[in-house]
């Protein structure tokens, strides 16, 4: 990364900053994939001071173009200040022995994530079998089954994304991510759930696609897993 020299504050530049930070925030808001013409309509801002802040942020790794270019998500950076600023989360001994059973019966990547204000704070991910993209799991959760889990819980979350995830969960009690990110590899989310039910976290799996198209065997060490750690980590 490009070391630079840090610019002395003019008095304009305060107007920029909350600017900048107010498109960070509509991203966030608005959810990966948003574009440059409905941030300028949300925020009241000019294109072209759109576009200007836009590049600056993707510049410095605070936001990143989707794949097709036509819109925004969050990038590298905000990911880093997330996990930073989230409380650090350890997992008891009794926690940790169920996690440690749940890897062992599964033999893949077996990871416990919270769900923190619309955030997947990942608790504990598998050391032998780690996480492929923490910080596109951060960024883009959609793209994975534990995002995918989260959408489930969300009366506003509509569109086929949402429907298959409930239509997952419904039959096998997980979402599923099969294929999409690398062609032999997939993702399972097994819901975590407090006293009242609510969602607030999830028992993850990742590992060959096989294994998640036809996830009985993996589920059936991971549901009872979940449900033996529940109470000791929410």
């Amino acid at each position: 990364m490009r070391e630079r020299t840090a610019p002395a504050l003019s008095a304009r530049q305060p107007g920029a900053v909350h600017s900048a930070l107010s498109v960070l925030e509509a991203v966030a808001h608005l959810g990966a994939g948003v574009t440059a013409q409905r941030l300028s309509a949300e925020l009241g801002l000019p294109r072209a001071t759109t576009y200007r802040l836009l590049n600056l942020l993707v510049e410095d790794e605070f936001l990143v173009r989707t794949p097709d270019l036509a819109g925004f998500a969050l990038g590298a950076k905000v990911a880093q200040l997330a996990a930073v600023a989230a409380p650090p989360v350890r997992l008891s001994s009794a926690a940790r022995a169920v996690v440690d059973d749940a890897r062992h019966r599964v033999r893949g990547g077996v990871h416990v994530v919270l769900f923190v204000d619309g955030r997947i704070v990942v608790v504990d991910a598998d050391r032998d079998f780690p996480l492929s993209d923490h910080a596109r799991l951060t960024r883009e959760p959609g793209r994975f089954a534990l995002g995918r889990l989260m959408l489930v819980d969300d009366p506003s979350a509509q569109g086929a994304a949402a429907e298959a995830a409930r239509a997952d969960l419904a039959r096998w009690g997980a979402t599923r991510q099969s294929g999409e990110l690398a062609a032999a590899s997939g993702c399972l989310a097994v819901p975590l759930r407090d006293d009242a039910g609510r969602l607030a976290g999830a028992l993850g799996f990742s590992g060959p696609r096989h294994r998640v198209d036809e996830p009985d065997t993996v589920l059936a060490a991971l549901r009872p897993a979940a449900d033996a750690l529940a109470p000791l980590v929410v």
